[in-house]
């Protein structure tokens, strides 16, 4: 028969690590290893779900929400008024802006899922690397700051666009100069925010935001140079203009005593109606002006007409 002597016990052995609560904190990781820290374990479900989705989705409609509405009120500056002197108070445009988020939304889901089958049949087609690289740069606290600053960068561009500066620009152009910021605003800062889990979720927030910036921006500018068409030329409105809830609706002016027509005859832009007037626009006398809604009886209204090419409100001016 064998005598097992029983192990000595140093008083050493089951001590928590310093720093640490006893089968509660884990070891703080290897600062030095080069990849960031596992996020927390948590259960997957439809909280979870959603409080994800939010960290991106909500920045991004925040903002492009913000600057629809600052579009909406260049889109009327163009034609010499503002939203509120056209009739369009603050609940009206909340729902047309809300109308236009919902519309993004949907044609950004569709190209979503468009980039997410692509992205996973090319996952596909490399055997998995593709996966195993994208996780490679999620952990690594430079690279993640790379792509992220990279992102941001870019976003810039819509801004840059807006101001004018990025036209004639070339490919090569537009690269360097999201290097270019991204290398200067946003790298340094991303990598600091990827020591800890809340400064990764941070960085999410940011990017997701700055993306909704650059984006709104671009929305800006095409807005603006559509309804530069529409008053410079009486083009029709085009379709993010009409998801704004701009109304391109023509019309020809008789006065309600005599009948008479008034302004040649020419078919003015109705721009909307405030305090017993209609505020309109004459696109061949390039101005716009009011007029009394009990005195004037509007005819021949037309909305979206269609225009023929090469189509310009100057020419009823020569006629």
């Amino acid at each position: 028969m064998t005598i097992t002597e029983p192990e000595e016990h140093t008083g050493h052995a089951d001590l928590p690590e310093a720093g640490t609560r006893a089968g509660v904190d884990p070891p703080e990781p290897d600062a030095r290893a080069g990849v960031d820290p596992p996020e927390p374990d948590t259960k997957a479900g439809v909280v979870d779900l959603l409080e994800r989705a939010g960290s991106v989705v909500v920045p991004i409609g925040i903002a492009l929400y913000a600057l629809l509405y600052l579009g909406i009120q260049q889109v009327y500056g163009i034609f010499n008024i503002s939203p509120e002197q056209a009739g369009i108070d603050q609940a009206t445009m909340f729902g047309r802006l809300v109308g236009t988020l919902i519309l993004l939304i949907i044609g950004g889901a569709l190209l979503a899922g468009v980039v997410v089958a692509a992205v996973w049949l090319l996952d596909k087609a490399t055997l998995g690397h593709l996966f195993r690289l994208a996780q490679a740069v999620r952990v690594r606290p430079w690279a993640a700051a790379i792509v992220g600053a990279l992102w941001c960068g870019a976003s810039y561009w819509g801004f840059l666009g807006y101001l004018g500066l990025g036209e004639g620009a070339s490919l090569a152009g537009v690269v360097i100069t999201s290097l270019l910021i991204g290398a200067l605003a946003f790298l340094v800062p991303f990598r600091l925010l990827r020591r800890r889990p809340t400064g990764r979720a941070g960085m999410k927030i940011v990017v997701a935001a700055f993306t909704g910036i650059g984006l709104g921006f671009a929305l800006m500018g095409q807005m603006e140079s559509d309804a530069l068409a529409v008053a410079e030329k009486g083009r029709p409105a085009s379709l993010l203009l009409s998801m704004v809830g701009f109304q391109d609706q023509w019309v020809v002016l008789n006065d309600r005593e005599s009948g008479k027509v008034l302004r040649g005859g020419v078919e003015v832009l109705l721009l909307g109606e405030r305090e017993g007037t209609y505020a309109l626009y004459d696109c061949a006398h390039q101005e716009t002006f009011r007029i009394s809604m009990e005195a004037t009886v509007l005819r021949h209204v037309t909305l979206e007409p269609e225009r023929p090419d090469g189509y310009s409100c100057l020419d009823q001016k020569k006629n």
